[in-house]
């Protein structure tokens, strides 16, 4: 299997797959409504982010709820924030601020 990224009109994703057709295949399962722009094969085995130009310094520890609001809200951040609040109980800043660091992550 090698590893794709998937640009699609509101995401880029990063995805195994055994051909650009199977990449393309998990993309619409996941996000049915998005057209798919580009598909290129990654030249290694692993995806790599920079911490320095996200500006984000130390260790993190990406939030598993947080991930899993911007699952629901299929990225879309206002969505994401507010799903968040409502499972958290967290005010308006702390769900940003909350949702904003794992998209930078790669949620």
């Amino acid at each position: 299997m090698a590893l794709f990224e998937i640009e699609t009109t509101a995401h880029i994703m990063i995805a195994w797959g055994d051909s650009p057709d199977d990449a393309i295949s998990k993309t619409k399962a996941h996000y049915p409504d998005e057209d798919v722009l580009r598909v290129t094969k990654r030249p290694r085995d692993v995806w790599v982010i920079s911490k320095r130009l996200l500006g984000i310094e130390g260790s993190t520890n990406p939030c598993a709820t947080a991930r899993e609001c911007l699952s629901k809200a299929r990225g879309d951040k206002l969505h994401a924030i507010r799903l968040y609040m409502q499972d958290t109980g967290s005010d308006l800043h702390e769900a940003q601020k909350a949702i904003e660091t794992n998209m930078s992550l790669g949620w």
